[in-house]
C-alpha cells in the first residue's frame, strides 16, 4: 500500500509550526497522526527551586539564546549550570 503525502507542511522552526497550528485545526488532520502511549507520573517528587537574580542585559541575552535553541530560558540556564557542575575543573 502506497503511503500518501502529508498535508502538514515541513516546518523550519517552532515559530512557523505554532503559526500554522494557530490557523489550522488538528481535527482536519486526524488521519495523519499516529497513536502514542503516554505515561505521566504525578507522584514524582518535585525538584528544588533556586531563585537567581540577573541583570536585565544578562536575562535578555539568555532569553535570546534560549529562543534560538528552542528551549525556555530556565531550561537553558539549568542545562548550562548542570554542564558546569559536571566539569572536571571544579
Amino acid at each position: 500500500m502506497k503511503k500518501r503525502k502529508s498535508r502538514i507542511p515541513k516546518f523550519n522552526n517552532y515559530e512557523e509550526e505554532a503559526k500554522f497550528w494557530d490557523t489550522h485545526s488538528f481535527a482536519d488532520y486526524w488521519d495523519e497522526f499516529e497513536e502514542v502511549d503516554l505515561v505521566v507520573d504525578l507522584h514524582k517528587p518535585k525538584d528544588e527551586t533556586l531563585v537567581l537574580r540577573l541583570q536585565k542585559e544578562a536575562k535578555d541575552k539568555l532569553n535570546r539564546v534560549a529562543k534560538k535553541k528552542g528551549v525556555t530560558a530556565s531550561s537553558l540556564a539549568r542545562m548550562w549550570l548542570t554542564e558546569k557542575l559536571r566539569s572536571p575543573s571544579l
